[in-house]
């Protein structure tokens, strides 16, 4: 255990985004995605769902400002138009927690192969469908806290 790190935030996945760069992207997937077949690094999140995974990370993870995005997500039917509950529940927490950065919703023929060359994919126990998020790491500066 650490003070002040999330205990949900293992070893395993803090080795992960502390070792990102900047440009680098990582997948929080539900789990209806097959993770295990896409992922160039896979880390396991089991017994966790996305807000959770979200709300530990985000406070500790610089997210890109030289993009026009830093944070995606999947669209209800694959469909950016469309939104589900989860879609509300994520974007809510990525404005609280990260003012300033939009949610931007991708179709499916955008988001999977995102997805795919991801730096590492997180298989959660999400069950909501088309609860994926991808994250682009940004950088931190001298005097970033």
């Amino acid at each position: 255990m650490l003070i002040g790190i999330p205990a949900l935030l293992g070893p395993e996945l803090l080795f992960t985004l502390r070792s990102m760069g900047h440009g680098d992207e990582i997948a929080l997937v539900d789990a209806n995605y097959p993770a295990q077949e896409h992922a160039r690094r896979l880390v396991r999140a089991d017994g966790h769902g996305i807000l959770a995974l979200l709300e530990a990370i985000l406070p500790l993870f610089p997210l890109d400002t030289d993009t026009p995005a830093a944070i995606y997500r999947a669209s209800l039917m694959n469909d950016p138009s469309q939104m589900g509950t989860i879609h509300h529940e994520i974007e809510a927490l990525c404005g609280s927690l990260k003012p300033g950065f939009v949610v931007q919703p991708l179709a499916g023929a955008d988001l999977y192969p995102k997805i795919k060359n991801a730096h590492t994919i997180v298989a959660t126990s999400e069950m909501a469908l088309y609860a994926n998020v991808i994250l682009r790491k940004g950088v931190v500066t001298k005097g970033s806290s």
